[in-house]
C-alpha cells in the first residue's frame, strides 16, 4: 500500500533530513496544529487513551461524491512531541477522501525515521491517533 501523497511527502521531508533536524521538523507541526473551530470548543471530543497526554479528536465526513473528511486534533502545548504528531497527521490527512484515509497504512508513524529521537510509547500515541481517525471515518459511513 502507498501512501496519500500529503503523507507521502511529509515522510520524504522527514527523511531527508538528520535526527536532530527530524525533532525540530515534528516541533513545526506541532507550532502548525490548527486551533479546534468554534462549534467543537467546550465539545467532549474523543480521548485517544494511548497518547500519554490528554489528545482529543473527531473527523467529519462530507456527503460529496469523495466523502471527504476533516480531522480535528487537540493536544495540549506542553506536550510538543505529541502535538507535532497531531499535526502530521491533521495536515496528512485532512482534506483526503474516506477511502485514502482508510487506505493509510496503519505503520504511517514508522515511515518518519523518528524511531531513534523519540520513545516507542510516542510512536504508539501516533499510530493510536491513526487507529482512530481511521474507526471514526469507518463509523460515519455506516461500516
Amino acid at each position: 500500500m502507498s501512501l496519500p501523497a500529503a503523507l507521502a511527502e511529509i515522510a520524504e521531508d522527514f527523511n531527508a533530513l538528520t535526527e536532530h533536524e527530524r525533532l525540530e521538523l515534528l516541533l513545526e507541526f506541532s507550532d502548525n496544529l490548527p486551533e479546534l473551530p468554534e462549534r467543537y470548543q467546550g465539545v467532549e471530543l474523543e480521548r485517544v487513551e494511548e497518547c500519554q497526554s490528554p489528545v482529543f479528536l473527531t473527523v467529519e465526513v462530507d456527503s460529496d461524491a469523495a466523502r471527504t473528511v476533516r480531522v480535528f486534533i487537540t493536544a495540549p502545548p506542553a506536550a510538543p512531541t505529541t502535538r507535532g504528531f497531531a499535526g502530521v497527521l491533521t495536515e496528512g490527512l485532512d482534506g483526503l477522501s474516506a477511502a485514502q484515509v482508510l487506505e493509510t497504512p496503519s505503520d504511517f508513524p514508522n515511515t518518519l525515521g523518528l524511531a531513534k529521537a523519540v520513545s516507542p510509547l510516542r510512536l504508539i500515541g501516533m499510530t493510536a491517533m491513526l487507529g482512530r481517525i481511521k474507526h471514526r471515518v469507518r463509523v460515519a459511513l455506516g461500516e
